[in-house]
C-alpha cells in the first residue's frame, strides 16, 4: 500500500537527514491524515495519488509567485518538494501518449468543437487522472478541438 511506502521512507530520510525530503514527506502524510479525518475513512491508493497531484499543483503554482518575486531560493524548494512528491506517483504519460488518448476520445464522441469539451475531458479524467497533468491535457483537447 502506498501509505506504507511513504511512512517506510520518512523513516529513511530521517535516518539519512534528508530535511527537504523528510519535510515533503511529512507534509504528505498531515495532508493524507487531515483527508482520512474528513472523510472517516482510510485512504485507497487512487485517493492519496489525486492528493499528491493537488500538493504538486500547489508548489508548482508557490514556485512561480516566489520567481515572481525575486525568490529564487524559495522557488527552487517548492520545485525540489514537488519533485519528492511525484515519486509517489504512477509513471507519467508521455505527450505524444496523452495526445493519442485525447485523439481516441475526440474520435470516440464524435467531438468538432469547443463546445463538446467537457465531453471530453469527462472520458479522459478516468483514463488519465494521476498518469497526466489534466492542465495539460485540457490544453490539448482544446487546440485539438480547435482545430
Amino acid at each position: 500500500m502506498l501509505a506504507d511506502a511513504i511512512l517506510s521512507d520518512m523513516k529513511q530520510a530521517m535516518k539519512a537527514g534528508e530535511k527537504l525530503r523528510l519535510g515533503a514527506i511529512r507534509m504528505l502524510r498531515t495532508a493524507i491524515k487531515d483527508k482520512e479525518i474528513e472523510l472517516g475513512r482510510e485512504l485507497a491508493d487512487e485517493d492519496i495519488h489525486t492528493l499528491i497531484a493537488k500538493l504538486v499543483k500547489q508548489r508548482r503554482d508557490a514556485a512561480v509567485q516566489y520567481e515572481a518575486g525575486g525568490r529564487p531560493e524559495m522557488q527552487q524548494k517548492e520545485l525540489a518538494e514537488a519533485d519528492v512528491l511525484l515519486a509517489y506517483m504512477p509513471e507519467q504519460l508521455s505527450d505524444e501518449a496523452v495526445q493519442q488518448a485525447v485523439n481516441q476520445a475526440i474520435e470516440q464522441l464524435g467531438a468538432s468543437g469547443v463546445r463538446d469539451m467537457g465531453k471530453v475531458m469527462g472520458v479522459l479524467g478516468g483514463k488519465l487522472k494521476g498518469r497526466a497533468d489534466m492542465a495539460r491535457v485540457s490544453a490539448l483537447v482544446k487546440s485539438t478541438l480547435q482545430g
